[in-house]
């Protein structure tokens, strides 16, 4: 009897790291930063923030012996409520589509429309992998949407970030530098 298929995909580390991290250094130093009467607000938004980004980054993509789900965990399904699923006899073709940017997305073509094909996955290969063996369709031309060397660029941008505010925070602090007049120390 043949093991019956059941596996998930989560959004890449990567990504998924890079872009709470872009939110991390645009955000808290506005904490620091901003003036007295809104310091209590912002405390109270930023990790409302944190929570909407980290929900937006928990999508998942489902596959099984039926078929493919995307959607979002239980903690935050109330709140993104987009998703969809399809048996695997319902795709008819992959098409792909160009970008404004240059890139290219690919969609599945069904009866009754078209569902966006996840690109930002980690274990991408596998995930094709699984979708070409129940389809029938070809998935070696797909590549994800965007190299992972953007990625990795925008996370040591961000971590630079990140490093330097640290550093101007801590200096400030300890009296190495000051810091102009009307801004606070």
């Amino acid at each position: 009897m043949p093991v019956a298929l059941q596996e998930q995909f989560r959004l890449s580390p990567l990504i998924r790291g890079t872009l709470i991290s872009v939110y991390l250094a645009l955000v808290l130093p506005l904490l620091l930063l901003a003036p007295q009467g809104l310091k209590l607000t912002l405390w109270l938004a930023v990790p409302i923030g944190l929570a909407l980004v980290l929900a937006m980054l928990s999508e998942q993509v489902n596959v099984d012996d039926q078929g493919i789900s995307v959607g979002h965990p239980t903690w935050c399904r109330w709140l993104i409520r987009r998703g969809w699923q399809l048996q695997w006899e319902e795709i008819k073709r992959v098409v792909p589509v160009g970008t404004s940017q240059g890139g290219r997305v690919y969609y599945f073509t069904i009866n009754q429309g078209q569902r966006l094909l996840p690109q930002r996955l980690e274990r991408f290969d596998r995930f094709l992998s699984i979708v070409e063996e129940r389809t029938g369709l070809k998935t070696g031309s797909i590549q994800r949407l965007t190299p992972p060397w953007t990625y990795q660029l925008l996370f040591g941008l961000a971590g630079s970030m990140l490093t330097i505010e640290t550093a101007v925070i801590v200096a400030v602090r300890s009296g190495w530098i000051s810091t102009p007049a009307g801004y606070p120390g």
